[in-house]
């Protein structure tokens, strides 16, 4: 921010009388004009670089509240013999506040994982069905046995040994049983409700 400064060197000269401008002995007040954001301590900073003019504006301006100017206002300030040409210099840098500066961090995100419990599918339902239906008939038909034989039904299942074609083989036996049971009934509760009117499947 440029300072506004307007010098006001009161200087009297008295015939034969010459006055030297920034001896020890020349004394010399600013006119200076409050910004917007000034403060009497970075004023006071502006002119010495440390706050010991604060009450001397203060009393020299007769502001009765060192915290309270106002923007545009024009006050005196005192500089105690420092010439005008030393303080009338542009400003190094922008004159500090006292306003701290907010900061602002991007929260972090934290992602919730939950966890689903897998759902009951039809599928699985359908098998542990199938299976209860399956063994039901199984220990109906043989005890559960893959080597009962009555005449010509073989194997746990008692399936005609035409469908095995000679491989009476705990395997082949449960696929013939599979295929049999979809063609025939479309499956195996099918197959069980029929047995339990029938006597048989």
């Amino acid at each position: 921010m440029k300072s506004i400064k307007t010098v006001l060197l009161g200087v009297t000269l008295s015939a034969g009388a010459a006055v030297f401008v920034g001896t020890a002995d020349a004394s010399a007040d600013e006119l200076y004009t409050i910004q917007a954001g000034d403060t009497l301590s970075t004023i006071s900073n502006q002119f010495v670089g440390d706050n010991s003019l604060i009450q001397q504006i203060a009393d020299k301006n007769s502001i009765s509240d060192i915290n309270l100017i106002y923007a545009g206002e024009k006050i005196t300030i005192p500089t105690d013999g420092v010439a005008a040409t030393e303080v009338t210099s542009e400003p190094v840098s922008e004159p500090a506040t006292d306003t701290p500066v907010e900061t602002y961090e991007e929260p972090t995100t934290y992602v919730e994982e939950t966890y689903t419990e897998p759902a009951v599918t039809e599928t699985t339902t359908t098998a542990a069905t199938t299976s209860s239906a399956k063994e039901w008939i199984a220990q109906k038909e043989s005890g559960g046995s893959y080597s009962a034989t009555n005449g010509r039904y073989i194997g746990r299942y008692q399936l005609d040994s035409a469908y095995l074609n000679g491989d009476y083989s705990a395997a082949n036996q449960e696929q013939v049983a599979d295929n049999y049971v979809a063609e025939r009934y479309g499956s195996w509760e099918a197959a069980q409700a029929f047995w339990v009117a029938n006597g048989w499947y």
